[in-house]
């Protein structure tokens, strides 16, 4: 038989035909392999993904309350301990703030442009400024600076512990007879709560006087209905619940990524992935808007 009415012969010679023909061959392995691992899946190990998922969180919650303890014991502010605290709290805040100030100037305008517009079209002016002061400086830009933060400074420096822990440096320190918890993670810990609060209080001074001169201009004459209007929405209740949604989302972004994470039962501690740390973090956040809508406005 000759290659013309070889049909086989044929498919191979046509590097199209034998692409997809590759391609088939790896389906069809992938299948297979698929299948024994079907096979070869015990009940019980669909009972060990729970199992990790709570073991995960309770690490997640013994690290936080390590570092409340610490944050809380003089000792940890000896003055030993003041240069990795300045440089952490340094690292946090200030190669970050620019790019902060830019994004969350930007978007305050825009809101804010697009409200007092929307509001003067309906006949709505006098509701603008509670508005935007409900939607801007109580809600969005404290969620905007805690996933900020987690992005720039937390996540980062999760990831730089996480490989300290796998190259065993925090065991040799704490052999040394240092305490790592305290020397090395702690300041790190400090430095995203700091940056969450500084931020925070930051982009509202901002938002304020980006709204005040939208809606009254470089003048004086407005100011004592705006602080009296923006004094009604920060009543006792919005106040004390914007303190501590700030201080919790500060706590979150600090601790979580710096969090060990035990993957596997008896196995070392392994390098997390950013996907699901990420979702993790983010759904913690959203929890903690959530109890705050439901505090401000039920």
């Amino acid at each position: 038989m000759t290659e013309a009415q070889n049909p086989s012969t044929r498919a191979t010679a046509d590097p199209v035909l034998a692409r997809f023909a590759r391609a088939g061959a790896v389906a069809s392995a992938t299948a297979s392999a698929s299948a024994d691992q079907l096979l070869q899946m015990a009940p019980a190990a669909l009972t060990q993904t729970p199992i990790r998922w709570l073991r995960g969180w309770w690490a997640v919650a013994q690290f936080g309350a390590q570092m409340l303890v610490l944050m809380l014991s003089p000792s940890s502010y000896r003055r030993s301990q003041h240069p990795a605290l300045y440089y952490q709290l340094h690292a946090a805040s200030v190669p970050i703030l620019p790019g902060f100030v830019a994004m969350s100037a930007l978007l305050s305008l825009v809101i804010i442009r697009i409200v007092v517009a929307t509001a003067q079209s309906y006949g709505l002016s006098q509701y603008a400024l509670d508005v935007l002061v409900r939607t801007l400086v109580l809600e969005l830009l404290p969620l905007l600076v805690a996933l900020y933060v987690a992005l720039r400074f937390t996540m980062p420096a999760g990831e730089a512990v996480a490989e300290l822990r796998e190259q065993g440096q925090l065991q040799a320190l704490w052999r040394a007879g240092g305490d790592p918890a305290r020397d090395v993670l702690l300041p790190r810990v400090l430095g995203g709560v700091f940056s969450v609060v500084l931020l925070a209080a930051l982009s509202a001074i901002m938002a304020l006087v980006m709204t005040y001169v939208t809606l009254y201009g470089f003048t004086n004459w407005g100011f004592a209905s705006y602080t009296r209007d923006v004094g009604q929405v920060f009543n006792p209740a919005a106040t004390v619940i914007l303190c501590m949604k700030a201080f919790f989302f500060s706590l979150v972004v600090a601790i979580l990524p710096l969090a060990p994470d035990p993957r596997h039962e008896g196995a070392s501690l392994q390098r997390r992935d950013e996907i699901s740390q990420l979702g993790r973090l983010f759904a913690l956040i959203l929890l903690i808007e959530v109890l705050s809508l439901v505090g401000n406005y039920y």
